[in-house]
């Protein structure tokens, strides 16, 4: 039997990219060579005229059609309306497990939703006494394209029913049917990836102006601040020397003032070397090789304290500008202070950026309230709490949150502050790009965890859930209402 790739090629000939390196004249002669063997081809096959429209209507229905589930129905019902065959199509999600993509509606035998490679679902047509198994082929050329390599460029499995007696004609139609629906499934899961591959790559831009190029910014005022400092001393290096050596008293006054300049300036570039450490922890995360060769976000978790290596970090870098705005760290207003040691694994550099953009919308967003116990003023406030059997029995969650004082959001629906291009109008006048919590809740998500808010009369508070995931155990098996 000859090879039939409606796209591809048999043994011999020109792979697609081969074409730049060849004249028009050689890309015409063997063009028409193909159309030839193709006309040879067909008159083998020998299809019927029913046949023959039917491969004409799945050609049209395949265009006209974008989704994957209206191709699938098309696929499906082509045979059952014009053959009365009834079918079903698996899908290969990953080396090893195949899942139902859909059924026939006379479809009789009782669908697994996933099965793996065996008697059945093997690399080759395989016919039983009620079922005829056919392989879904992709095209060969564009496999590398795929979340992984398909075995044997095989991507799924097409199962027909036997209702009747199949005469090897019709086997051999459902053979070539079966190849064209795998390259017509293969074209949309590669149009659906860099749908999303351009997705993200919108999205890390944004993320990177956002976590990035915005924070450093900063890196110019510290920069002249610390250029200021390094003009006075050498204006007072200046003086000492015009004193002369009977002048002690002086030079003491001067000796101090270097002192106390020391101290400044050792002050400013301790903020300075912080910042470039956060940020180039950030633009390492963000800049991982591994987010754009598969095209989102790669998780590299590593046990870690989240107090000492995510928190207290990240609050260091916006302390300045929550003592500038008079917001005061009182970690009693969210229940018991974070005392407890933790250890977890998580991505640190990501979870950083979570916090830091829970501080940054404290920065910009914290008002005056009044507090319960009565106290009034601008106050912040962190934490976690354990929560046992938060996900499933035996996998416990970490809710860990920011709370800051003011005027709670006005919402209809809490989560929708996690939407890309949400902006709080509690405080119209404060900057942003409504990108901040919609990265978080990608992060979060990443994790298998969830995003809240809570709104209170004198607040809010963001907060997230994880799996406590431990060092050196496996990761804990989530059930499907929390993200994969």
């Amino acid at each position: 039997m000859k090879s039939d790739n409606p796209n591809g090629h048999s043994n011999g000939l020109i792979a697609e990219g081969e074409f730049c390196f060849i004249s028009s004249a050689e890309r015409s002669n063997y063009v028409s060579r193909r159309i030839r063997e193709k006309l040879v081809d067909y008159d083998e096959y020998d299809f019927s005229p029913r046949q023959v429209r039917a491969l004409n209507i799945f050609f049209d229905l395949s265009q006209e059609f974008r989704t994957r589930e209206m191709f699938y129905g098309t696929s499906l019902n082509i045979l059952r309306i014009m053959f009365g065959l009834e079918s079903c199509i698996y899908v290969l999600e990953d080396e090893e497990t195949f899942a139902l993509g859909a059924c026939s509606e006379g479809y009789e035998r009782a669908q697994d939703k996933v099965r793996n490679w065996d008697g059945e679902f093997a690399v080759e047509t395989v016919e039983t006494d009620t079922h005829l198994h056919y392989p879904i082929r992709c095209n060969p050329e564009y496999n590398d394209l795929l979340p992984f390599v398909p075995p044997e460029n095989i991507i799924g499995n097409f199962v027909v029913q036997k209702s009747r007696v199949l005469f090897p004609e019709m086997k051999l139609f459902l053979e070539k049917y079966v190849n064209r629906v795998g390259y017509q499934l293969h074209n949309r899961i590669l149009r659906a990836r860099n749908r999303e591959h351009l997705n993200f790559i919108r999205n890390l831009v944004e993320d990177i102006g956002h976590n990035v190029i915005v924070p450093n910014i900063y890196f110019k005022l510290y920069f002249n601040q610390l250029r200021r400092m390094i003009t006075e001393l050498e204006d007072v290096g200046e003086n000492m020397d015009a004193l002369g050596e009977g002048e002690n008293g002086a030079c003491e006054n001067c000796a101090a003032k270097l002192i106390g300049l020391h101290g400044r300036m050792k002050e400013q570039f301790d903020q300075i070397y912080r910042h470039y450490v956060q940020t180039s922890m950030f633009l390492e995360t963000l800049l991982r090789r591994r987010h754009f060769e598969e095209g989102r976000y790669v998780l590299e978790k590593k046990p870690c304290n989240p107090l000492t290596q995510v928190i207290e970090p990240q609050l260091e870098r916006y302390r300045d500008r929550l003592e500038d705005r008079n917001i005061q760290i009182d970690l009693t207003i969210g229940g018991a202070p974070p005392d407890q040691t933790l250890r977890m694994m998580m991505d640190v550099g990501l979870i950083s950026q979570v916090f830091a953009n829970f501080f940054s919308n404290a920065v910009k967003y914290t008002r005056e309230a009044t507090l319960p116990d009565g106290r009034k003023g601008r106050f912040l406030s962190y934490g976690w709490k354990i929560l046992k059997d938060h996900f499933t029995t035996g996998v416990d969650g970490i809710r860990m949150y920011v709370f800051s004082t003011g005027e709670p959001l006005r919402l209809v629906d809490p989560m929708e502050v996690f939407d890309p291009g949400f902006r709080a109008m509690n405080v119209p006048s404060e900057s942003g790009t409504g990108h901040g919590l919609y990265f978080v809740r990608q992060v979060v998500e990443l994790h298998r965890g969830e995003v809240g808010y809570v709104p209170y009369s004198y607040g809010n508070e963001f907060y997230f859930i994880l799996p406590f995931e431990l060092e050196g155990k496996p990761a804990p098996e989530l059930p499907s209402k929390c993200p994969a």
